[in-house]
């Protein structure tokens, strides 16, 4: 794959980033790293020298062969994922997994644990639960999904087939700082990482399997990464779809079909960025930099609420509101002015949110904190 190019920085300002672009708090699809964007341009027109564009190359030959396999490369190094686990790309996004995994895993009349800590945690439940039963062992509903509960708070079932947890709620704003505990002896472990992805290290070992959108940390919307434990392939019924089978896209290295080859040429391009950055350690101390220049103005301030209770705050997304939606408006519309797209928040819940992945530039962070500074002297 050819080797990123570092573009030309232009000058700072607030509102912008080094490379003059405004600085984007967007949920998701999420913001990419200048340097893989640049690096994209250029393959779109001609990848390797080849003469032919990257999404133009077939699936099968031999530029694209590169590409998958330093994709997956990348992605088993920096997440020191053990020999025993597949690696797969597929489509149809985590809403997909939602089904996939009790379609794989849930045994007819058997049962899988969820742990309802958000939106997509719920939605997750849901779906499991028209394959089997999808006992709740826990759920944070009871406060507005403001907290993510603790060992003395969630009753797992006697032997469920999995147990599962979303680890980062994007809408909420909160976040698993490990793995749940008190585990059901020989239950696989089923985590949907959408918005926390290689956000920092992971034991991949305690997992059964992992699931990730693309388009938080990874790269852009079209592929789901699945990371799932070898002895797991079997499980499913020879009767599914064969496009719902994992044993199928494991055994064909998720090219049974034609895939989403431009959005794994672009999470590859991430992942050669994320390495280049200290790889998952020094994801961690840039993602707590970013979110603690925010949450220091929540935590000083008597204007700014933020929505999370303290200790389940996420680094990723950061909820907060003003004293009133008029003043919330106000402030979105103004930041918006300033260079500060996309911190409205949730249509489902409103205040602001400040969605800070791996790629979004720690300056970005710095400069909406001065400006929330700012705003609340004006308006407190």
């Amino acid at each position: 794959m050819t080797t990123m190019t570092t573009p030309h920085a232009g000058p700072g300002a607030a509102g912008r980033s080094q490379g003059g672009r405004i600085f984007n708090f967007s949920a998701g699809p999420g913001v990419l790293p200048e340097e893989v964007l640049r690096q994209a341009q250029q393959d779109l027109w001609d990848i390797d020298g080849s003469g032919i564009g990257v999404l133009e190359h077939s699936h099968r030959g031999k530029v694209i062969d590169r590409v998958w396999d330093e994709a997956e490369k990348d992605t088993r190094e920096l997440a020191g994922i053990p020999g025993n686990y597949k690696v797969l790309w597929l489509t149809g996004g985590a809403s997909s997994q939602f089904f996939q995994v009790p379609m794989n895993l849930l045994p007819r009349g058997g049962t899988a644990d969820y742990l309802v800590t958000g939106h997509w945690a719920k939605k997750a439940q849901e779906e499991a639960a028209k394959f089997g039963t999808a006992h709740v062992a826990c759920s944070s509903e009871d406060r507005n999904f403001s907290y993510i509960p603790g060992p003395q708070q969630t009753r797992y079932s006697a032997s469920p087939a999995y147990v599962h947890f979303t680890s980062n709620n994007t809408i909420f704003g909160t976040e698993w700082t490990g793995e749940p505990q008190g585990l059901p002896a020989g239950a696989p472990l089923v985590c949907d990482m959408s918005s926390d992805m290689f956000a920092r290290p992971v034991d991949v070992s305690r997992y059964g399997l992992i699931y990730a959108g693309a388009q938080k940390n990874l790269g852009p919307a079209g592929v789901t990464l699945v990371i799932i434990r070898e002895d797991l392939l079997e499980r499913a019924p020879k009767e599914l779809p064969t496009m719902l089978q994992y044993r199928v896209h494991a055994k064909e290295g998720s090219r049974y079909n034609t895939p989403p080859v431009f959005a794994v040429y672009m999470v590859g391009l991430v992942l050669k960025w994320i390495r280049a950055n200290g790889g998952l350690a020094g994801m961690a101390r840039r993602n707590q930099e970013k979110a603690r220049h925010i949450y220091d103005v929540l935590d000083s301030s008597s204007f700014f609420r933020g929505t999370a209770e303290r200790p389940s705050r996420s680094l990723m997304n950061i909820c907060f509101r003003t004293p009133g939606e008029d003043l919330d408006e106000k402030f979105v519309k103004e930041a918006k002015a300033a260079g500060f797209d996309g911190l409205k928040g949730h249509r489902s819940v409103g205040g602001m949110r400040a969605s800070v992945y791996n790629a979004f530039p720690p300056e970005g962070a710095r400069a909406l904190a001065q400006f929330m500074r700012d705003f609340e002297t004006r308006n407190g």
